[in-house]
């Protein structure tokens, strides 16, 4: 599926969970629907937009337990799955609890780690002078040995390794692959309409989580305040001279970026006649301010870029 919009975001879940009932909710595409398992066999994209950006939102079919090692097309789902900015594991609440973990084994076989920050650790090769060791932090989980064996498992024989965290085996074995993704993911906690309050409360207690119903359409505005929370996005709208400010279509940048990296979102040639730019809003001290490339842009400002003749 060619990607379009501002983010991707990944439905993955069990068969029957409602991920599809929920995308012909929330987008306008239609996904077909019905009572029996695996109803999705094919990839269905659809698209929303929420506070000026596009969001694409990726319907895959269900996965079920053992999909990394291939079951019910499993590495294509996943592998699909690497490429979206922003997952929302869909969990039935009538079910039990335990398909989350199902779930987050499933991805973890495939190398993504779900909302958890890369460690922090550098790893540098160099050609001779066997493996050195040095740590900002006491080591509870690892010694120099240990770091040695694995290393040498990956026929890493010499390079500088240097710990600023107290990290376990399993992140330095993340570092010495290499291919790991960090991805942010959302616990959506479908059909709340068939549970009482009280569950709904225990269910609170998990972080990251959204309750919704998406066949009675509760919550669903909730649903995309967090989808809009955890991609850390931000809006910048466009002056041009002597008019005002353009409110309708916002660039959408990551949060803390650059003016450099709003006028490359612009248009690539832009930064090659870049003088300086006014900023109005949250960033600046002063409204208008003049500020060079490198000036860090909040949510919701103002840029002028002004160019060279």
């Amino acid at each position: 599926v060619a990607r379009t919009g501002d983010a991707r975001i990944g439905f993955i879940g069990f068969p029957s969970v409602g991920k599809s009932s929920l995308l012909n909710k929330i987008t306008t595409t239609f996904s077909e629907v019905a009572d029996y398992e695996f109803t999705t066999l094919t990839c269905v994209p659809g698209v929303v937009r929420y506070k000026g950006a596009k969001l694409q939102m990726l319907d895959l079919p269900g996965i079920i337990e053992g999909a990394k090692d291939g079951k019910g097309r499993g590495r294509q789902v996943i592998g699909v799955a690497r490429t979206c900015n922003l997952l929302l594991i869909i969990l039935d609440v009538t079910k039990p609890l335990h398909h989350k973990l199902i779930i987050e084994r499933e991805l973890e076989g495939f190398g993504i780690r779900v909302n958890q920050q890369p460690p922090n650790i550098t790893l540098r090769p160099k050609d001779k002078g066997g493996i050195s060791m040095s740590t900002t932090v006491p080591l509870t989980h690892l010694d120099l040995e240990t770091v040695r064996t694995v290393l040498a498992e990956y026929r890493m024989l010499n390079c500088d390794i240097c710990f600023k965290e107290d990290a376990t085996i399993d992140q330095l074995v993340d570092v010495a692959e290499g291919n790991r993704l960090y991805m942010p993911a959302i616990y959506v906690m479908n059909k709340i309409d068939q549970i009482t309050v009280e569950e709904l409360d225990i269910i609170n207690r998990i972080p990251h989580n959204c309750p919704i119903s998406a066949r009675d359409e509760w919550n669903l505005d909730g649903l995309l305040d967090c989808i809009w929370e955890h991609l850390n996005l931000m809006r910048v709208y466009t002056k041009p001279r002597g008019q005002i400010p353009d409110y309708n279509e916002p660039v959408i940048l990551p949060q803390n970026a650059t003016v450099e990296q709003f006028c490359n979102k612009l248009h690539r040639a832009m930064m090659k006649a870049f003088k300086y730019s006014w900023v109005w809003g949250a960033s600046v001290k002063h409204n208008p301010q003049k500020v060079g490339k490198d000036h860090i842009l909040k949510d919701e400002d103002i840029v002028q870029v002004v160019k060279r003749l």
